[in-house]
């Protein structure tokens, strides 16, 4: 049968190899085997997934299940990810066993590292009716006030089946997961093996249990909400008063994305988390409201009305990529998980006053809650934890200032192969302002997110570097409409002509 085949195909393309220990990633280093025959280890891995809702299907006596796709951050309407996960059992002996467990991750889109390009801003298809994305939410309620355009959307996206064949694919080993399991089904192995011992009555034999080794935070996380593939590296700076400050180049779909994973990722461990990002500070109260909000179309509104979002050149910090971020931090907050937002950008000043003036708005939330993991991520100057810029010796970053007053705090630079990003740039021999689609060199590190920190910060104060694999360039978030995002009303933006990008004047 099918399922059959894609095992086998998935076997010989993806399971070559053992555990690659990381050291300190935070990443488990080696494999879990279980001290039993596999036959008797199976029937509480089923169970293990039926008790966490993670339906599946199998062929009947392969040891190889394949669980339904789960949308990532639980059904958000921006997200266009979904996972699934391939669970195959290997005999290590006659008397031992093991999982290996693939994450298969796939996008609507026809490239998988395209986070974000299909987007529905439209109305939530499930507004009214059961739970975002169920099969049945087109029934009495489910599509109200949606436009044509967003119920054909929504009609067309993958699921059941087609989401096995349609879009982009691609499967890692997912080795979080295999102690997630080896962990939940520990006391049923030891029952089992203390019942084969009895049984077998041998009298050189004690009673003997599985030895379980003690679990990281990483491996006990939840598994109500699908986070996505865990972030090498990322579980070791997770703690509660620490201050992760990323230093981006705006304009990417990648940098929002591995942030609403790494926050998914830390508060589904317990770990309450408040994001900070490099927007006017007056749009403070519209983001805290928006981020407690049921997420309705007048929610949107009223969060997508400020100026901000209509700048007649827009640098990557209004990009639909970030307004994604938005959301999916307002969805994991709507599903029970410690997460909050705040902006801290100050535009109205320049040089060392904004400098100073952010690190101040920064620190201020961070003494308000100081037993929270905060995530700040601004552009990749204002992050360095040295003095001095190549053009101003004197000049202290928002990193150093808040470096200063807050010991537990870690300035990561940005890593990321070649790709796309939007920019606004001076063009070259001229004063002219262009944005637009440009190219963005990079090197390749493969195409899994990392944190990876230095024995000792580098010339610019950076601890370390977070990695986004291939990026590619979101564009602003309102570029249609002045009302409901994507709408095709009156606009201040005309849609982007990606060969002639804006240009101003200076």
């Amino acid at each position: 049968m099918r399922l059959e085949f894609f095992a086998g195909v998935m076997a010989l393309g993806l399971l070559a190899g053992c555990a690659t220990g990381y050291g300190g990633t935070g990443m488990p280093d080696e494999e879990a085997i279980y001290d039993l025959p596999l036959e008797e280890v199976w029937p509480s891995v089923q169970q293990y997934f039926r008790d966490n809702q993670l339906s599946y299907r199998e062929d009947p006596g392969t040891y190889v299940l394949e669980t339904e796709w789960r949308e990532e951050f639980g059904g958000s309407r921006v997200s266009g990810f979904w996972h699934r996960y391939m669970v195959l059992g290997k005999r290590d002996s006659p008397s031992t066993s093991k999982l290996w467990i693939y994450r298969i991750t796939r996008s609507a889109n026809n490239t998988l590292a395209q986070a974000g390009s299909q987007l529905s801003w439209g109305v939530d298809p499930s507004l009214g009716g059961e739970a975002s994305g169920a099969d049945d939410a087109e029934t009495e309620g489910g599509l109200v006030n949606s436009s044509l355009e967003d119920q054909a959307a929504f009609a067309s996206r993958p699921r059941g089946e087609n989401a096995i064949v349609a879009g982009s694919r691609d499967g890692q080993r997912d080795l979080v997961m295999e102690w997630k399991v080896f962990h939940g089904i520990a006391p049923q192995v030891a029952r089992v093996r203390d019942e084969l011992l009895l049984k077998d009555a041998a009298p050189s034999v004690g009673k003997m249990s599985v030895q379980v080794p003690k679990a990281n935070g990483s491996a006990a996380s939840a598994m109500g909400i699908e986070c996505g593939m865990p972030i090498i590296g990322l579980p070791p700076q997770v703690e509660r008063g620490r201050v992760l400050m990323l230093g981006e180049l705006h304009g990417t779909q990648q940098v929002p994305r591995f942030v609403a994973q790494g926050v998914c990722q830390a508060a589904s461990s317990g770990t309450p988390v408040t994001v900070g990002l490099e927007l006017p500070v007056e749009n403070q109260e519209r983001v805290h409201t928006f981020i407690h909000s049921a997420g309705t179309d007048d929610d949107w509104l009223k969060l997508m009305e400020s100026p901000f979002w209509r700048n007649p050149f827009p640098d990557g910090r209004g990009s639909e990529a970030v307004a994604n971020l938005l959301e999916q931090l307002r969805r994991l907050r709507a599903q029970g998980l410690d997460v909050e937002a705040f902006v801290f950008d100050h535009p109205q000043v320049q040089g060392q006053e904004r400098e100073t003036a952010m690190a101040n708005t920064v620190l201020s939330f961070i003494h308000k809650s100081p037993e929270r993991f905060y995530v700040v991520v601004s552009g990749n100057i204002h992050p360095r934890t040295r003095k001095g810029l190549p053009w101003d010796s004197q000049y202290q970053p928002m990193g150093r200032l808040i470096h200063a007053q807050v010991k537990n705090s870690v300035a990561l630079d940005m890593a990321y192969n070649s790709g796309t990003a939007w920019i606004c740039a001076m063009a070259s021999k001229s004063e002219q302002l262009e944005c637009g689609v440009k190219e963005a060199r990079g090197k390749d590190n493969g195409d899994r997110y990392f944190v990876h920190l230095w024995n000792d910060p580098d010339e610019n104060g950076f601890h370390g570097v977070f990695y986004v694999g291939p990026v590619t360039a979101s564009l602003p978030a309102v570029r249609r409409g002045t009302g409901r995002p994507g709408a095709d009303d009156n606009s201040v933006h005309s849609r982007v002509d990606l060969d002639n990008p804006r240009v101003s004047w200076r």
